[in-house]
């Protein structure tokens, strides 16, 4: 099993790959992670091109929900984008919470964070930044943001409790995230959960379903909420990059379920955390 550390390194390394990647590339493998299919054109990630503030150049097709939807971004609001990619959720959140407010987002790929910079730039959004960072130590300071959303991240970061803990410290009282991700039902086969191109593909980096939505919970938050879920099926094509004939006939067979989910929670007023033990 790879360390935290490698992990990272090898999500960085990825993604600084699939920054240069076209968009096709990416939407017909699992998270732009290679072993591109040609069965299924779209594994994982939807259609953003209705919402307002979309930008064709910011859009890489590697997310798994369209959490910017769900958000419930007002005008003015602060809103905080984790792994923010080549900024496609940031320019629709700038849309959302117009002139008056601001959209931070934190990516750790430098490619990325170049072409997202970029992409601003040719917009001339001024109060949209982007910003170098660790999603588990954000460089923002807390009670900041009226919203954070995230678009299939936390799947690849192997400390998603330091995650959801930091999401708390940055929101302010009463502010809320909106959350697209991949999670499980079942148990991976040991082929598929040791592979690192599929740790980098958002499906062997994911957890069970129900022990996601306890972190959040034993976080502090309130009123958690699957906004909207939908099956992920991963063609033959790419399981048969990992499992033999045997292995795949089994999976298949199993009850073992990839989802994308998105999960809405809410800061509380009264800034208590039960697993500090203040409650």
């Amino acid at each position: 099993m790879k360390t935290e550390e490698a992990l990272k390194t090898l999500v960085k390394e990825k993604y600084s790959e699939i920054a240069l990647q076209d968009k096709e590339t990416n939407m017909s493998s699992c998270c732009g992670a290679g072993g591109c299919s040609t069965e299924v054109y779209n594994i994982m990630s939807e259609d953003y091109s209705t919402l307002p503030g979309y930008n064709a150049d910011a859009d890489l097709g590697l997310g798994c929900g369209l959490p910017t939807e769900f958000a419930k971004i007002k005008e003015g609001d602060v809103v905080v984008d984790l792994g923010s990619g080549a900024g496609n959720d940031c320019f629709v959140a700038r849309k959302f919470t117009g002139p008056a407010g601001k959209v931070i987002g934190v990516d750790f790929t430098p490619a990325m964070i170049d072409k997202a910079r970029a992409n601003a730039e040719k917009l001339g959004l001024n109060n949209v930044e982007f910003r170098a960072g660790d999603i588990e130590n954000m460089p923002i300071a807390a009670n900041v943001a009226d919203v954070v959303v995230s678009n299939c991240v936390l799947n690849l970061v192997p400390n998603k409790n330091a995650v959801i803990k930091d999401i708390y410290r940055v929101l302010k009282p009463g502010g809320h995230f909106s959350i697209s991700d991949v999670v499980l039902v079942g148990n991976l086969p040991d082929a598929l959960k040791n592979a690192a191109e599929m740790y980098a593909g958002c499906v062997s980096g994911a957890i069970q379903k129900e022990v996601y939505l306890e972190l959040i919970e034993h976080n502090g938050f309130k009123n958690i909420t699957v906004q909207k879920e939908k099956p992920i099926v991963i063609p033959d094509d790419i399981l048969k990059n990992y499992l033999n004939d045997t292995e795949m006939a089994s999976f298949k067979a199993s009850q073992m379920g990839i989802f994308s989910i998105t999960v809405y929670a809410e800061k509380p007023t009264s800034t208590c955390v039960p697993s500090a033990g203040c409650c």
